[in-house]
Parts: C-alpha cells; structure tokens; sequence
C-alpha cells in the first residue's frame, strides 16, 4: 500500500506539515525542514518509513526539473537597485568561507589528516555541487572508504546550521522593527515602477495566461541550464540573473509564481528533495566516523560565524544580520527562503510588518546562500581537492 505514489507522496508531506506546526507553535525556533529531515531520518532508520518511499512517491524527481524555475522566481522578488546593494551579502559570505576553511584545515588536520579535513571543507562552505566534485576525486583516488563522511556532512550540516540562524534572524527582525525609518520617496518610486509592469502586461493579453507563464520560466531555466553547460556558470545563477532582468523588463511581475499559482507545489516538491539527502545515511556509518563529522560541523560553525562577525565589522552590519547571512553556506536554498517567511511569520502579526521584514531578509540571505552554496565553495573544492 505504501508504494503507490499517492500514499507515498502524502506521507512525506505530512512530514513537511509536521514540520510546519512545530515551527508554527515554537514560533521558528525550531524550523520546518530541520523537523522533516530529521524525522525522516528517524522513521526511516526505524522501519516505520520504507527505504525507497521517496521513489514511490515520484515528487522528488519533479522537484528536480522545477529548482531552475522556483530561483528564477526568487529572482523576480528582488528588483535590481536592490540587488546592487547586496555585494556587502557577498563580502559576508566569502569571509565566512574563509573563516571555516581555516579553522578545518588547521584543526581538523591536526586532530586526524588532511585527507579528512579537506574531505569536510567542500561540504561544509557549499552545496550539493561541491559534495559531488568532492565523491568525483576521491573516487578517483581510491578513496571510496571516505565518500561517507562529507555526504553526511553534507546532510546534517543543516541541523546546526537553520536553529542557529533562526535565533539570530528573529533577533534581528525585533531590532529592525523597533528602528526602521519608512522612506516615502522609495515607496512612490516602487509604485510608480508597478504600475508600469502593469501596463507592459496589459498590452499583452497573452501574458496573462498562467500556462504561457510558467512555460516562460521553464524555457528560461532550459536556457539558462544550456549557457551553463557551455560557459561552466552554474545554471542558477543564470536562472536568478534571468528572473532579475525579466521583473526589470517587465516579463515576470512581482514574485510570479505566486501569479500564475505554482509556487507551493513546487517548493513541496524541493523540501522533498532535501530531505531525501538523508536517505543514505545509515546509523553504522554515522557512528563510525562520528568524531570527525562532528569536528568538522563544529570547527567549521565557528570558523563561518568568526569570518562572518570580522566581516560583519568590516562593512558595518549588525552581526545578528549578517552572520545568517554567512551560515546560508550551511542549507543554502530553499532553507535560506523557508526561514525568511518562518522568521517573518513569528515577529509580528501584523501583515505589512511581516511584509517589510520578509524584504529585510530575503534579499542578503539568497545572495549570501548563492555566494557560498553555488559559486565560492564549487571553487575553493576544485582546488582544495587537487591537493590530496
């Protein structure tokens, strides 16, 4: 019974609802994906939850095809002048990066070998990407026996990292409520620059069709997803420089998958994706080489919130702003958005407050998650892992 897609896919989804509730009721101290992961992990280590469940349940492999989309349309919630303001995101992120580096690579060496610390660097600045540049090399190496600790590294890299930026991101939402100053003369510029993208949508009847739409941004992700396979620039961030310049132009409106009413599956969809990331993991493997995966979560936590802080003082942020900014090398997306609407969500209740500190942090945390998930660390694991 459990095999057919459909009781499958509702199972998992009641992970995500569980998840939901929990993050609704300790007001994002707790957030929903670290529920779901971990209570898959548990059900499936259990028995409780079949081996191949995620398999059954088809959705993961949707998820797949719509990431490319889904950060297309985080670029249309980021209008342009906003985007030029974020390189201080960047400079965060990088300094995070090299903080966490550092410390692994120094720490992690002395305590067992380079071959280990190198092994947990790539997982623990970046993404999916940087783990599977990562397996590549030391499968080349003949070290096989290694491929297990940074793939869980990689997947429980979250369980420190989402709690401890929700904490610092609700920390700082209260500060930015108590002390924003409301700009009258930006709030008419952005009312002035939407009703001119809806003119520009009025005067193409077509572009009103949801269908059209969407397949818009699925053809734009293709694209982007070709000049990438040429040019070596990972395909989303071309998704996301896509769906910039289509809200500049007037392409895309404002967050538009919420127009054409597609978001919410598709982002079920890549939480389901994230959370098969803890599929493989088996709790022999775990214990196993428990000292070194938590060495370098540990070291490599300190080391991105020392990087972030230095940088926080050198640009002027608030570090309760800016060191989420660089643990984003720690989820990346969709994380970094889920906590955005979590943290925007338990601050207040009142609408246009959540709107406001929704739009404080969305902006620095999707660049900063892009800086260190997408482009930094795919860099620093090419070379790093050379030196094995």
């Amino acid at each position: 019974m459990v095999s057919e897609p459909l009781i499958s896919a509702t199972i998992l989804f009641a992970l995500i609802v569980l998840g939901e509730i929990i993050s609704y009721l300790t007001k994002a101290r707790v957030p929903m994906l670290l529920t779901a992961m971990v209570s898959y992990l548990l059900l499936t280590w259990a028995g409780v939850l079949p081996e191949k469940i995620l398999d059954n349940a088809i959705l993961p492999s949707l998820g797949a095809i719509v990431i490319g989309p889904v950060i297309m349309h985080m670029g249309t919630m980021m209008p342009l002048h906003i985007l030029k303001s974020q390189w201080k995101a960047v400079v965060i992120s990088v300094f995070g990066i090299i903080g966490s580096t550092t410390l692994i690579l120094v720490f992690v060496t002395l305590m067992f070998d380079f071959r280990t610390a190198a092994s947990g660097v790539g997982p623990i600045a970046g993404g999916i990407v940087a783990l599977l540049i990562t397996v590549e090399k030391l499968q080349d190496l003949g070290l096989a026996n290694l491929i297990v600790l940074p793939a869980i590294v990689q997947a429980l890299q979250g369980v420190i990292g989402m709690p401890l930026s929700a904490i610092l991101m609700k920390r700082y939402s209260r500060y930015y409520l108590k002390n924003r100053e409301h700009d009258k003369n930006v709030a008419t510029i952005s009312d002035k620059d939407k009703t001119k993208k809806e003119n520009i949508f009025n005067k193409n009847p077509l572009l009103q069709n949801n269908v059209i739409r969407l397949f818009i941004m699925f053809f734009l992700a293709s694209l982007a997803f070709i000049i990438g396979s040429v040019t070596g620039i990972h395909y989303t961030l071309l998704s996301l420089l896509f769906g910039v310049i289509g809200l500049k132009i007037g392409l895309f409106e404002e967050k538009e998958m919420q127009h054409n009413q597609s978001f919410t599956i598709m982002m079920v969809t890549i939480i389901l994706i994230v959370i098969g990331s803890m599929g493989g993991i088996k709790p022999q493997d775990l214990w196993a080489y428990l000292p070194a995966i938590l060495s370098i979560l540990i070291i490599g936590t300190i080391g991105i919130l020392i990087g972030g802080y230095v940088g926080a003082k050198l640009i002027g942020w608030r570090p309760t702003k800016a060191l989420p900014v660089a643990l984003t090398a720690l989820y990346g997306f969709p994380g970094d958005f889920i906590l955005c609407e979590e943290v925007s969500r338990s601050v207040t209740d009142d609408k246009d407050e959540r709107e406001d500190v929704f739009n404080e942090l969305l902006s620095p945390m999707i660049i900063g998650g892009f800086t260190t998930v997408t482009v930094a660390s795919v860099i620093l694991t090419s070379i790093l892992m050379n030196f094995i």
